[in-house]
């Protein structure tokens, strides 16, 4: 598409829309950036303002949209009503990744799925970088697709973690290689149902090309299922399952089935918690493997690998009580993962806002090895009366107030968990906040408890 002075309306005015506006000015686009939060609140207005852009914030006027000969979603914003009315009339919508897609020499790899997409994408990323890849990490875990267009050359490669809300609006976006690591109800606020969420992430498999290649978790049923409409072979990865082509578990050993079956690891050697992690894991290797690593990059990567910030993240102990920041457990699936990582009791962190999801799977994983639930922010009230009678719950206003009362109901050998299986939105600007005032808390609370020696 040629961008010479044609009006973009990009929505959303965070880290993406900064760096769409970035490019669309260099196209010699008019930008005009929609936002609804008001101008005081949003970071590097003036700036961008200087080099001309135009604001209109504090809503998303109709009247700016439907003037618009492109708009540009960035990632997080819905499917607004006054999008949908302008893309009703004509005006194409897309999102940053779409935008990108054209202008990227490299080869991509994309990583998709509702748990899990940001270990598994850092993970590919450092094997191919042991291995001697030129590649780039974009996406949540990364910076924007769209910032790398200038730094991609042949011959590179981009690892890309996707989310529903950047696949929603593509129209030929695709990957090299496309991992699909799960699939389970998520961000059913802003999807509204199951199936429109399946069908945002089911994109990145319909617009493959033959010599695509898609890698789908074998365990998962509905990612199964979608072998039914697929002409060409997938690679699979499955803890319960051999596999004709992929990864699979047999005893604790990872094995590899390409051309030949060869032993690539002992999941004993893997740092990371949790069988889902075993899951991730392979999956990796899959993909690296796929994309051209030797085994022995594979090895020692993944063996010195200990996980990301925020994910099952071993904060400290304090007098035999273990403190754990999974903060990006912002889903159910994700929680009751988290909770089946420990042995040990649990003293559970719960709650945020709320993506519409159904807190009742919790009953179940609750039984086993939680003690007592914490609840803190907007979705308390839901959570108390989806998990009621199966375990104690107590609520607290502040982290502070959280971290102390977690510790006095702990005892040695005990596990305080942060799995919030909400979004941080209500309290935070995001989950790496929550969890990084949750590590602070902690800390301080060593501290106090220390000086009363």
């Amino acid at each position: 598409m040629e961008f010479k002075n044609k009006k973009v309306v990009v929505v959303g005015f965070g880290r993406t829309g900064q760096a769409v506006c970035g490019f669309l000015l260099g196209q010699q686009a008019s930008v005009i950036v929609s936002d609804k939060k008001p101008e005081s609140e949003l970071s590097k207005v003036e700036l961008y303002k200087a080099k001309g852009v135009h604001f209109d914030t504090g809503a998303n006027r109709p009247e700016v949209l439907t003037q618009a000969d492109l708009i540009v979603l960035s990632p997080g914003v819905p499917p607004l009503p006054e999008v949908l009315v302008a893309r009703d009339k004509g005006i194409k919508v897309i999102s940053e990744i779409e935008l990108a897609y054209p202008y990227l020499r490299g080869k991509l790899i994309g990583i998709t799925g509702s748990n899990g997409k940001s270990t598994t994408a850092t993970l590919i990323y450092s094997i191919l970088k042991k291995a001697g890849f030129r590649v780039h990490l974009a996406g949540n875990i990364g910076q924007p697709l769209i910032s790398f267009i200038k730094k991609v050359k042949p011959g590179h490669i981009v690892v890309t973690e996707l989310s529903s809300f950047q696949l929603e609006f593509t129209e030929r976006f695709r990957t090299d290689i496309s991992v699909f690591l799960n699939i389970s109800p998520n961000h059913l606020d802003w999807h509204k149902t199951f199936d429109h969420y399946l069908q945002a992430k089911k994109k990145l498999f319909d617009h493959r090309q033959a010599a695509d290649k898609v890698i789908v978790n074998r365990d998962d049923p509905c990612l199964w299922s979608w072998r039914q409409e697929e002409k060409h072979e997938f690679y699979a990865f499955s803890r319960k399952h051999s596999v004709p082509l992929g990864c699979y578990l047999q005893g604790t050993k990872i094995i590899l089935k390409l051309k030949e079956e060869i032993p690539v690891m002992d999941v004993q050697k893997i740092k990371l918690r949790g069988v889902h992690n075993q899951e991730n894991v392979m999956a990796a290797i899959l993909t690296t493997r796929l994309a051209g690593a030797s085994l022995s990059s594979i090895r020692t990567t993944i063996k010195k690998f200990t996980g990301l910030e925020h994910r099952l993240e071993e904060v400290r102990k304090i007098k035999g009580v273990l403190f754990v920041n999974d903060s990006k457990a912002t889903t159910v699936e994700a929680t009751i993962k988290a909770i089946e990582s420990f042995e040990q009791p649990i003293i559970l962190i719960l709650g945020g806002r709320d993506k519409g999801s159904d807190f009742s799977p919790l009953r179940r994983a609750l039984k086993g090895k939680v003690k007592q639930v914490l609840l803190i922010g907007e979705a308390r009230k839901k959570i108390r009366q989806a998990i009621k009678g199966i375990r104690p719950v107590e609520e607290a206003a502040t982290f502070r107030q959280l971290v102390e009362r977690a510790y006095l109901a702990a005892s040695p050998g005990d596990v305080v968990l942060l799995a919030p299986a909400c979004t941080s939105w209500d309290m935070f600007s995001s989950f790496e906040e929550r969890g990084r005032l949750f590590k602070k808390e902690v800390n301080r609370l060593a501290r106090k408890l220390q000086e009363k020696k």
